[in-house]
C-alpha cells in the first residue's frame, strides 16, 4: 500500500470505530492512534492525547483515561 491509501485506510478505520464504539472505552483511542502513525506522527499518543483533550475537555479526558487504565 503506497503512503496515502494506507493513511486513507487508517483514517476510514477510525471513522468506523468512532462510530460504533463508546467515548471512554479506549478503541477510539487506539484508533485515531494508528491514524496519526500511519499520517507519519513522531509520537501518535500524544497527537491522540490531544486531540482528545481537545474534544472532551482536560477533566473528562483524565477521567476517561483513569477509567482506561483501570481496566488494565
Amino acid at each position: 500500500m503506497s503512503g496515502l491509501s494506507k493513511r486513507r485506510a487508517a483514517r476510514k478505520n477510525y471513522e468506523k470505530v468512532a462510530k460504533t464504539s463508546k467515548p471512554g472505552g479506549g478503541e477510539r483511542f487506539a484508533a485515531l492512534e494508528k491514524a496519526a502513525a500511519a499520517g507519519g506522527a513522531k509520537n501518535p499518543a500524544a497527537v491522540a492525547a490531544s486531540v482528545g483533550r481537545k474534544k472532551y475537555g482536560a477533566a473528562k479526558f483524565a477521567e476517561m483515561a483513569a477509567t482506561g487504565k483501570k481496566k488494565k
